[in-house]
């Protein structure tokens, strides 16, 4: 218990000193930014469609239009991509862009790590 909470401390204070990566800072902004990136992010990793209307509506405590503020941001600094359907080009996907799928990876690594 000891080593996982001085692992998950050294992983924090490593996190912080990287605030300067863009998507760091970004999705650390406010709770709604982080529940964003795990909506998306668990969708990417099962392989699921997630609409940007879908996610608006499962931010929980964040208007519409601030999660259409939001959205518009991540995609402007290069962690998401909007991608229509071929079904209905009115409706767009979601979706993480590559680097940002790998640079989450890691983190994700990271973490499992520690908690070993």
């Amino acid at each position: 218990m000891i080593k996982t909470t001085k692992g998950l401390l050294e992983f924090w204070e490593e996190q912080m000193r990287q605030s300067h990566r863009s998507s760091n800072y970004f999705f650390r902004k406010s709770p709604s930014h982080y529940h964003m990136m795990l909506i998306v992010m668990a969708a990417n990793k099962s392989n699921t469609n997630i609409s940007v209307e879908e996610l608006k509506t499962k931010l929980f405590k964040t208007s519409r239009p601030k999660s259409a503020l939001i959205i518009n941001e991540a995609c402007e600094k290069g962690f998401f991509v909007l991608e229509k359907t071929s079904i209905d080009q009115r409706k767009k996907n979601i979706k993480p862009t590559p680097s940002f799928a790998k640079e989450f990876d890691e983190y994700l690594n990271t973490l499992k790590n520690i908690t070993l």
